[in-house]
């Protein structure tokens, strides 16, 4: 864990540019004459509008749908930096990481398009761990334009690697005052943001507010079963319902009581964890000989001999 707060990893970074499952379909070629024949000019107006679907399919996570727009715009000749840029995001959201970063890099310095695909690279840099990178470009994409709360967003995630708390509230501050704002992904985010502080009495409010936003986020009700379990109230945290994964809920549930010193109760949860996968549960495992671990070292302090004054 890079925290000094050990946590799983719930923070929902982009989920409007998440990896998805689905990549654009290669587009079919049928047969037709050989003869290479000219391309009709392509107005602004119509790659205007081409844009715009492209930008509507990647809102719906259309991933086929704007990969088989944007190639059928690339053999029709039709080109323009904002199409370039929307390639750039489906590689993010289809989860190609590298190509995007190559993709948008020469965009950066366009005038108009520039401040998004620096948006889209430091998401991409910052999924892949590439930190001071992704730290740099989310900067100069939110000095550019102040009204992206994606980048508002990664950067606050940036600022808490960096356990720069003020900053890092003053980022999700600005994403949320941001027009389009996805509210319940940065809340959820800010919530993370308190718990990586140990401040779960703060975090909950977040939490259920990005809950009240969206109730199908599962990092934010994640993220909420650990603040509760943090504070204590191992019994509420545990609570399950359908479609739960109760063997997870129990493994997060018991490392936030291993991280509170709650060492049996921690060893409890987790190896009910264990018992409920029904097989092999290497997290949980490992997190209960980490407690273990703990426990063992807490007892040998405790009874440490302490010199004479």
């Amino acid at each position: 864990m890079r925290h000094s707060f050990f946590l799983p990893t719930t923070a929902a970074l982009i989920v409007a540019l998440a990896p998805a499952a689905g990549v654009a379909a290669p587009l079919h070629l049928f047969g037709g004459s050989s003869k290479t024949q000219p391309k009709p000019a392509v107005s602004d107006a119509a790659t205007t509008a081409i844009a715009a679907q492209v930008s509507q399919a990647l809102d719906e996570r259309r991933y086929v749908d704007a990969g088989d727009l944007l190639d059928k715009a690339k053999i029709d000749g039709v080109g323009s930096a904002r199409l370039d840029r929307l390639r750039g995001e489906l590689l993010v959201a289809t989860g190609r990481f590298a190509e995007a970063i190559s993709q948008l890099r020469p965009i950066a310095a366009d005038p108009v398009e520039g401040p998004k695909a620096l948006e889209c690279e430091g998401i991409a840099l910052s999924v892949t761990g590439k930190s001071d990178e992704a730290f740099a470009a989310l900067k100069a994409a939110t000095a550019a334009d102040k009204t992206m709360w994606r980048a508002w967003n990664g950067l606050g995630r940036e600022y808490d690697l960096r356990h720069d708390w003020k900053n890092s509230k003053a980022a999700y501050t600005e994403a949320l005052a941001t027009p389009g704002v996805n509210t319940a992904i940065v809340l959820n985010n800010r919530g993370y943001s308190y718990l990586l502080q140990n401040e779960p009495d703060q975090a909950i409010p977040d939490l259920v507010s990005a809950l009240a936003k969206d109730p199908a986020l599962a990092a934010a009700r994640t993220n909420l079963r650990i603040a509760i379990a943090v504070q204590g109230h191992y019994d509420r945290a545990a609570v399950t319902g359908t479609g739960d994964d109760r063997a997870a809920v129990l493994n997060n549930v018991g490392l936030a009581a291993a991280v509170r010193g709650d060492y049996a109760e921690a060893e409890k949860l987790l190896q009910e964890a264990i018992d409920a996968k029904g097989s092999n549960y290497d997290r949980a495992a490992d997190n209960l000989q980490l407690a273990k671990n703990l426990e063992a070292r807490a007892a040998e302090q405790s009874h440490a001999v302490e010199p004479t004054p």
